[in-house]
């Protein structure tokens, strides 16, 4: 675990933190006006949310420095729909795209969803063909690059 220090100027932070090691190895120990610092990671938006800003504000909590993010805001409508529409766009511009046609979009994930669970043991593969899954060939092991090829149910060499 690394160790933070923050370097402070009549109760103000300057620059960013430092290393503990840092610090001892060049000054041969913490100088006074160096103060502890927390690292806290940006919050992770969920599916429907962003980050209202790029950058932390450095605030003193219980006599230690941190990182201070605004919290997450759930996007708008307009927002959502851009979103949804860029994900059905990328998901038409796949290879063999027709392969998944009856696969159906699910707005609370945001993804595209097959109408049939995937069988949990095997190697299957979705037969847009036969609207389920199917059991496919193992990839050959010698030669390539390959690619699977839906039509043919086979993998072909790129």
């Amino acid at each position: 675990m690394h160790i933070l220090y923050i370097q402070t100027v009549n109760g103000a932070v300057v620059n960013h933190p430092a290393y503990r090691n840092n610090l001892l190895e060049a000054f041969g120990s913490i100088p006074d006006n160096w103060e502890p610092f927390v690292r806290v990671d940006r919050p992770s938006p969920t599916q429907y949310q962003v980050n209202e800003s790029e950058k932390s504000v450095y605030t003193k909590i219980n006599g230690v420095w941190t990182d201070v993010w605004l919290p997450c805001r759930n996007m708008t409508m307009e927002e959502i729909t851009v979103l949804h529409q860029a994900e059905k766009d990328k998901w038409a511009l796949r290879e063999q795209a027709a392969n998944w046609a009856t696969w159906i979009f699910d707005e609370a994930t945001c993804k595209f969803l097959p109408p049939i669970s995937k069988p949990e043991i095997g190697n299957y593969k979705w037969s847009g063909a036969d609207n389920n899954w199917r059991e496919a060939p193992s990839m050959p092991e010698t030669g390539g690059p390959y690619k699977f090829d839906f039509t043919q149910w086979a993998w072909v060499a790129v």
